[in-house]
């Protein structure tokens, strides 16, 4: 009977911080880079095309001196195109045992010096995006990937892991970047607004 006792006084105790959150894998790049391999064969280009409305495109660099939020009130998807590729990327989220992002970046027609975040996912992780913007400047190393359909590992800002990697379209051109990005101390839940 005592040790009955005793195991439900363990059982109860509260575990600490460190003893639920599993130390970071040493080989998450190589994780993360497997994901973005896989995804650039995965991911379709065509419909990654589609997915935001000339609409938001168009708002996108309007500003309106009565609405100062305009184009983010005006920023709008096609769904189809939007919530496939988005099942896409959330799967390949999956791929690896820790929590990771796969959001999905395009250039914009006509600016080559910018880009815009079009998916972002769960954990809404992005070690290149600041928070908010619609557009920002083109990141020399998605410029890279854009120009050479090579996949690069970012890890510039401290305790995270990008891996980028070109998405192409049915004829082979490249025409975005996924980010495969995590957190090496990773609190699944710090980065949702």
């Amino acid at each position: 009977m005592t040790f009955l006792c005793l195991l439900f006084v363990m059982s109860g105790l509260p575990r600490s911080a460190a003893q639920g959150v599993p130390p970071p894998a040493p080989d998450q790049p190589e994780q993360l880079d497997e994901v973005a391999r896989v995804g650039s064969v995965m991911v379709d280009g065509d419909l990654c095309e589609r997915i935001v409305t000339q609409r938001a495109l168009t708002y996108m660099f309007e500003v309106d001196p009565r609405d100062r939020w305009a184009a983010g009130d005006n920023y709008d998807v096609d769904d189809a195109p939007f919530i496939e590729v988005k099942k896409t990327l959330l799967r390949h989220s999956h791929l690896v045992p820790f929590p990771a992002d796969v959001n999905l970046w395009m250039p914009i027609k006509g600016r080559p010096d910018k880009i815009r975040i079009v998916i972002r996912n769960t954990h809404e992780m992005s070690q290149l995006w600041p928070w908010g913007a619609l557009y920002q400047d083109m990141i020399p190393q998605m410029k890279t990937v854009l120009e050479t359909g090579e996949r690069i590992t970012v890890t510039e800002k401290p305790g995270w892991i990008s891996v980028l990697a070109p998405v192409s379209d049915s004829l082979g051109d490249v025409v975005g970047v996924l980010e495969v990005v995590t957190q090496t101390q990773s609190d699944a839940h710090a980065n949702v607004k």
